[in-house]
């Protein structure tokens, strides 16, 4: 059984893991690079041991020392979190050859999953539908021209090893595409090293719905309900909620299925998230496979009272699902807080935090590395923290976000903060009347 457990990540997410061990009786060790000597979940570990400066590429991409880390401590597992090396196959085998659990799924499955033109061939042959597209990687304007011809505008441009709306491109006109070609292919080269390309039909107006899945080594195979991730920038999620408002019983039904049909095939182990686009007339495409935990999953432990870590935990040591009856209790929302300045095309606003004061009372979760006096390092990701209301209704929750956010205090830096107030207050968000385009028209937000 696992007696101690490293965690690949830094943040909110690291100390997250680090509760749910304590909880467990098991040993944390936290990495973490100069910039985060500070950070709540280097504190609240066990041991911590640094490894290297402030870019990731020499500390929490860099796999030799990671592993050197968890050598030194006598570590049993690793759990990578999200983000970082938790889709990287690579590190899950150097992990296994090298005697330590990787908590997540096989090699050969994040390999299966993390290509998207092998995971829409993977969706493809068990039945589950796919958005129109090539089946191969593209590596030359030349082949995108003609692919793009043949499917026929507006297309969706997109790197084959992406993720997190990097190399993601929306091409309505042939004019906009050798740009847009070669820029994401740069972009996509930056943040995977890999810079395949694929195209597909871009589907107009559409929700983004995400279906969780939990399995074990047993042959239990699980849907733990949705999430509606619509309400996102540039491709990056900013607001959660499930259940969704949007999709009916029926298409519930039947993306799950879908969902189970897919896990299965690959015979799938751990936490999973299978992501699909749903069209005005509730026809359901599937988008791609997360294999690792979201970022959104407190939405989920809430309305289904789970914990995720811990479920991780008993599958990477053999044992089966600690439940298998899921019941919806109520409704979830979550904000992602970043520290970013909506009004100025949301500008990181890294920076020494002066105050900062956490919403609480009844149906509130906050999950944050960040305190009063700490420094918000330009390295990373902008966010600092994600907000969780659960009530008994969707009109409930709304409510007790708004009064969540009004009580959250982030002073000396910029935050979304106003931006969701401004949201959940909105008519449209309201009345569930918005698609995957609703920040790109708030202008129109009638408050």
């Amino acid at each position: 059984m696992i007696e101690k457990i490293l965690i690949a990540n830094r943040g909110e997410i690291a100390l997250r893991i680090i509760r749910t061990c304590k909880e467990l009786g098991i040993k944390t060790v936290a990495v973490y690079s100069t910039v985060d000597k500070n950070s709540l979940h280097v504190k609240f570990a066990d041991e911590a041991v640094c490894i290297g400066p402030g870019d990731s590429t020499n500390s929490y991409l860099n796999i030799p020392r990671i592993i050197a880390a968890a050598e030194i401590t006598n570590a049993d597992a690793i759990h990578p979190g999200y983000g970082f090396l938790s889709e990287n196959a690579e590190f899950a085998e150097i992990c296994n050859d090298s005697n330590i659990i990787f908590i997540g799924p096989q090699p050969e499955q994040i390999r299966q999953m993390g290509d998207k033109i092998i995971a829409r061939a993977n969706a493809k042959n068990v039945g589950v539908p796919i958005v129109p597209g090539c089946e191969y990687p593209i590596t030359s304007f030349e082949e995108a021209d003609k692919i793009a011809d043949e499917i026929g505008y507006p297309i969706m441009l997109k790197a084959a090893a992406g993720g997190g709306g990097k190399g993601m491109r929306a091409i309505r006109e042939k004019s906009h595409l050798e740009l847009a070609f070669q820029v994401a292919k740069n972009e996509a080269m930056s943040a995977f090293g890999n810079d395949d390309m694929y195209i597909e039909k871009l589907i107009e107006s559409p929700r983004h719905i995400e279906i969780q899945i939990l399995a074990d080594t047993k042959g239990n195979f699980l849907h733990i309900g949705e999430r509606d991730c619509t309400i996102q920038r540039r491709h990056q999620k900013l607001l959660e909620e499930t259940p969704s408002p949007f999709i009916d019983d029926a298409t519930r039904l039947k993306m799950e299925e879908a969902s189970l049909n897919l896990v299965k095939a690959l015979n799938y182990t751990g936490a999973g998230t299978i992501e699909f686009l749903v069209d005005k007339d509730m026809n359901f495409y599937f988008m791609e496979m997360n294999t690792r935990l979201q970022v959104e999953h407190p939405i989920t432990e809430a309305v289904y009272d789970i914990d995720f870590i811990k479920e991780q935990i008993r599958i990477a040591n053999g044992l089966e699902i600690s439940k298998k009856d899921f019941r919806l209790n109520g409704h979830s929302i979550e904000c992602r807080i970043n520290a970013e300045n909506p009004d100025k095309n949301f500008m990181p606003s890294p920076g020494l935090i002066t105050a900062f004061n956490s919403p609480g009372g009844y149906g509130i979760r906050i999950d944050t590395h960040c305190y009063t006096g700490y420094n918000i390092p330009s390295n990373y990701d902008p966010m600092i923290a994600k907000l969780i209301v659960h009530a008994d209704t969707r009109e409930e929750a709304i409510k007790r976000m708004l009064r969540a956010l009004d009580e959250f205090v982030i002073e000396g830096v910029k935050t979304t903060i106003p931006l969701f107030q401004k949201i959940l207050t909105d008519k449209k968000f309201i009345e569930h009347d918005y698609d995957t385009n609703y920040m790109e028209k708030r202008e129109e937000i009638e408050v």
